[in-house]
């Protein structure tokens, strides 16, 4: 089963209030969000990382963060109880989401893949993101994204990005 089919199936299962957006292969958060007419902030950016804690074993992080937004890596990796996180490996990431990067979607279907999501995601009104392919995004509630995966993975994990108007 594909990273779509499974998400699809947990939704479904879930009752969760979603539509399917098919569109040109794209990955890149703010092109995707242009394509999609989403703002910025809709966009579930998910990055695996990895946290650090001393002589323990490596752990990962699937963080969600807003598309205006930069993940804050010393936030993940206290609130992970590590010492410092940074991005995982591509081929670590990749076989941890069973997605190419730029396409995986704001879920952990793995449990070596802990989820950890940022704040400012609660207040969107609806969530746009890649849905374990390039070419298919989900627009979600966002009520229902937090019903489905919780809300003890919230936590303030992002930077705001900010742009210079010249």
């Amino acid at each position: 089963m594909t990273t779509f089919e499974k998400l699809l199936a947990l939704l479904n299962e879930k009752q969760a209030n979603y539509r399917i957006i098919e569109h040109p292969p794209e990955g890149r958060t703010e092109l995707i969000s242009a394509i999609r007419g989403n703002a910025p902030e809709q966009a579930a950016k998910a990055m695996v990382l990895q946290v650090i804690a001393g002589a323990e074993p490596v752990r990962y992080v699937l963080a969600i963060v807003p598309g205006d937004s930069k993940v804050n890596f010393k936030e993940v990796a206290k609130r992970s109880g590590g010492k410092k996180s940074s991005f995982a490996p591509p081929e670590v990431a990749q076989a941890l989401t069973q997605c190419v990067m730029g396409a995986v979607p704001p879920f952990s279907f793995d449990d070596r893949l802990t989820l950890l999501v940022d704040d400012r995601l609660r207040s969107v009104g609806t969530l746009f993101f890649n849905a374990g392919e390039l070419d298919k995004s989900l627009a979600l509630n966002v009520e229902d994204y937090f019903r489905v995966v919780g809300e003890s993975c919230l936590g303030e994990i992002s930077t705001p990005v900010v742009v210079n108007a010249e």
